[in-house]
C-alpha cells in the first residue's frame, strides 16, 4: 500500500508541476516582454503617423532611428545573461521597466533627429539584457523536453505586442498624435512594475508558492538534464573559449540574418501597408493585426512539432526559408494588393516561428555555466541584424525603391536558412 501511495504521489507531482509552472512562471515574463516590445516597435507606427513629417525625417533616417536601438542593445547582453544565472533576473527587469518608462515618455517630447537617435540608443541599452535574462529564467524552470514550447510561449510577446500595438497606435495617432503614443505606452511600464514584482520568480529555490516535493521534482529534472549534457560531452569551456567556437559563430550569423528579416519587416510593415492601401493610420493599424495573429499560430505550431519530434535544425531552417519566400511574394505580386497582403500575412506566420526552437539549441551545445553568457553573445551580435535590416531598407528605398529594400530582406533570410542547415547533428540529440 505504501508503494502504491508513493506511485500515486509521484504521478500527482508529474502532472501538477507542469500545470503550475506554465500558469505561474510564463505570464509575468510574457507580459514584461510585451511591454518592452511595444516600446521598441511603436516608432514604426509613429513615423508614417506624422513623426517623419514633423521632424523632417527621410527614409534612411527612419531606418537609422529604427536600427540604432540595436547598437545600444549590445551593452547589457552578456551582463544580463550572467546576472540571471548567478544573481536575480527579477531585480534586473524591475529596474529595466523603470528605465523603459522614462525613455519612452521622453521620446514623446523629441524636437530633433539628434534627440530621437540618442533616446532610441538609450532604449536599446535599457532593453539589452531582457532576452538573455528571460530565457535563462525559463531554463531555470523548464527542462529541455518542454523548453521549446516554453520559449515559444515567452516569444509570443512579439505577436501579442503587435496585435495590441497596431490598433492602439493607429487609434492614438488618429485621435490624438504620435507623441501621445509614446506617453501612454511608456506609462504602461510603470503600471506593470507592481505586477512583475509580485508574481515573478527567478528559480524554484526562490518560490514560496510550490511544495517541497514539487521543488525537488523540478530541480531533479534540471540536474538530470545537466548530467546528460556532460555525458554527451557538452562544451563546458569558459565563455571566452565558447566565443572562439565556429559553431557559436554560425549561431550568431544565423541570428544576425534572421533578425535582419524580422526587424526589417516589423519596422517597415506599417509604411508598406500604408503605401499598399493608401488608407488612414487607423486602417493600417487594423490591417497590421492579422500578420501578428499568424505569428502566434506559426510559433505555437512549429515549437510543438519540434518538441514532439525532437528535431531542432529542421524547424529552424524551414520556417526561415518560408519567411524568405513570402517576403519575395509580397513584392512580386504588389500589383494585386490583396495577394500582396496575403503574402505579408504569410511573413507574419513565419516571423518568429523558428525563434522558440532556435533558443533551445545553445543549452544543447554549451554547459549551464556558460549558456547564459552564450545566449547574451548570440543575442547581442545577432541583433545587430536588427540595426542593419531597417537601415538597409531605408537606404535602398531612398536610392532605388521599396521593392529592392524588401528583396534584400528576403536574401538575408535565405542566408539564415542556409546557415541553419549547417548546424551540427548534436542540435537534434
Amino acid at each position: 500500500m505504501d508503494a502504491l501511495n508513493s506511485v500515486v504521489s509521484m504521478r500527482h507531482v508529474h502532472t501538477s508541476i507542469p500545470g503550475r509552472r506554465w500558469a505561474r512562471i510564463i505570464p509575468p515574463i510574457l507580459m514584461a516582454c510585451i511591454i518592452s516590445y511595444m516600446d521598441r516597435v511603436n516608432i514604426g507606427f509613429a513615423m508614417p503617423g506624422g513623426m517623419s513629417a514633423e521632424l523632417g525625417i527621410n527614409a534612411s533616417m527612419v531606418g537609422m532611428a529604427g536600427g540604432i536601438f540595436f547598437l545600444g542593445y549590445l551593452f547589457l547582453q552578456i551582463p544580463g545573461g550572467r546576472l540571471a544565472v548567478h544573481g536575480s533576473g527579477k531585480k534586473f527587469i524591475a529596474w529595466s521597466l523603470v528605465s523603459w518608462a522614462v525613455i519612452s515618455v521622453l521620446t514623446g517630447f523629441v524636437r530633433s533627429n539628434t534627440e530621437l537617435l540618442i533616446l532610441r540608443f538609450l532604449l536599446g541599452v535599457a532593453e539589452g539584457g531582457m532576452l538573455p535574462v528571460v530565457l535563462t529564467m525559463v531554463s531555470n524552470w523548464f527542462p529541455d523536453k518542454e523548453r521549446g514550447r516554453a520559449n515559444a510561449l515567452v516569444i509570443l510577446f512579439v505577436p501579442i505586442a503587435g496585435i495590441v500595438t497596431a490598433p492602439l497606435s493607429g487609434i492614438l495617432i488618429a485621435t490624438l498624435s504620435w507623441r501621445y503614443l509614446f506617453f501612454i505606452e511608456g506609462a504602461l511600464s510603470l503600471v506593470f512594475l507592481l505586477v512583475w514584482w509580485t508574481f515573478a520568480s527567478d528559480r524554484p529555490g526562490d518560490a514560496k508558492w510550490i511544495s517541497g516535493a514539487e521543488r525537488e521534482y523540478i530541480l531533479g529534472e534540471l540536474h538530470a538534464e545537466q548530467e546528460r549534457a556532460r555525458a554527451q560531452t557538452a562544451r563546458s569551456a569558459s565563455l571566452r573559449q565558447v566565443i572562439a567556437d565556429s559553431v557559436m559563430w554560425r549561431l550568431i550569423g544565423l541570428n544576425f540574418f534572421y533578425q535582419m528579416g524580422i526587424y526589417g519587416y516589423t519596422l517597415w510593415l506599417p509604411t508598406i501597408l500604408k503605401n499598399l492601401t493608401h488608407g488612414s493610420m487607423a486602417k493600417v493599424g487594423l490591417l497590421a493585426v492579422l500578420p501578428y495573429v499568424g505569428t502566434m499560430i506559426g510559433m505555437l505550431a512549429i515549437s510543438n512539432l519540434s518538441d514532439r519530434l525532437g528535431k531542432r535544425k529542421l524547424f529552424v531552417a524551414v520556417p526561415i526559408a518560408a519567411f524568405a519566400l513570402c517576403m519575395f511574394g509580397s513584392v512580386r505580386f504588389q500589383g494585386s494588393p490583396w495577394v500582396s497582403y496575403a503574402f505579408l500575412i504569410g511573413c507574419g506566420v513565419c516571423l518568429q516561428a523558428a525563434a522558440g526552437v532556435f533558443w533551445t539549441i545553445p543549452p544543447r551545445l554549451f554547459s549551464a555555466e556558460v549558456a547564459g553568457g552564450a545566449r547574451g553573445v548570440i543575442n547581442a551580435l545577432g541583433n545587430l541584424g536588427g540595426f542593419c535590416g531597417p537601415y538597409l531598407v531605408g537606404v535602398l528605398i531612398q536610392k532605388y525603391d521599396a521593392s529592392i529594400g524588401v528583396y534584400s530582406l528576403a536574401a538575408a533570410l535565405v542566408l539564415a536558412g542556409l546557415i541553419a542547415a549547417t548546424l551540427p547533428a548534436k542540435c537534434d540529440q
